[in-house]
């Protein structure tokens, strides 16, 4: 059985029928995050829902065709090109108007996305800060349970002053507050 067999069998192990079948907490996981965005639209309001399909449709491809199609045309009539068609702009006046007026609307929807984006970001930002806390405190926690076997064992490895460094708790506000202070110090540079 070769390294990438294992990786496979662990992360993926296969199901009676012989394909992939995922881990269960991982199934749980999936679906919890799956679960958390069906909550989140259907806690949206009104406008936010609305604000959202006018960012997905100015974001799309039939945005762009329909564009061309609309300020085509609108291009083509007033250049006298269709001699059926009056011309209604000649001076693209209007033409420069409206386009203006949906810039403005569009980079709004844009922000808008752009601001709901940014809070979703934060709250994965969070939960990211909130494991990786929880994971370090148990590697910790199993660190100093391993020296201390080892140690009991008599292994030399043991008295190793890294893994005395390693088994120490981290305090997430003391690494703050260097970061911090790194930043203060390059600000000043």
């Amino acid at each position: 059985m070769t390294p990438s067999d294992t990786r496979e069998r662990v992360t993926w192990p296969r199901s009676d029928t012989g394909g992939p079948d995922m881990a269960g907490v991982l199934r749980r996981n999936i679906e919890a995050m799956r679960e958390q965005r069906r909550r989140d639209q259907a806690g949206a309001s009104r406008q936010d829902k609305v604000a959202q399909a006018i960012t997905d449709f100015a974001g799309s491809m039939r945005f762009v065709y329909l564009h061309l199609a609309v300020f085509g045309t609108w291009i083509v009539v007033n250049l006298g090109w269709i001699p059926l068609i009056p011309r209604f702009d000649p001076t693209f006046v209007v033409l420069a108007m409206i386009a203006s007026v949906e810039a403005i609307f569009i980079s709004t929807f844009v922000l808008i996305a752009q601001n709901r984006a940014a809070a979703t970001a934060e709250k994965r930002a969070d939960l990211d800060l909130q494991i990786n806390l929880l994971a370090e405190h148990e590697i910790t926690q199993l660190i100093a349970l391993v020296s201390e076997m080892a140690n009991r064992m008599g292994v030399e490895r043991s008295r190793d002053p890294e893994l005395e460094e390693l088994a120490q708790d981290v305090a997430p506000e003391v690494v703050l507050e260097e970061l911090d202070d790194d930043k203060r110090k390059r600000k000043a540079v």
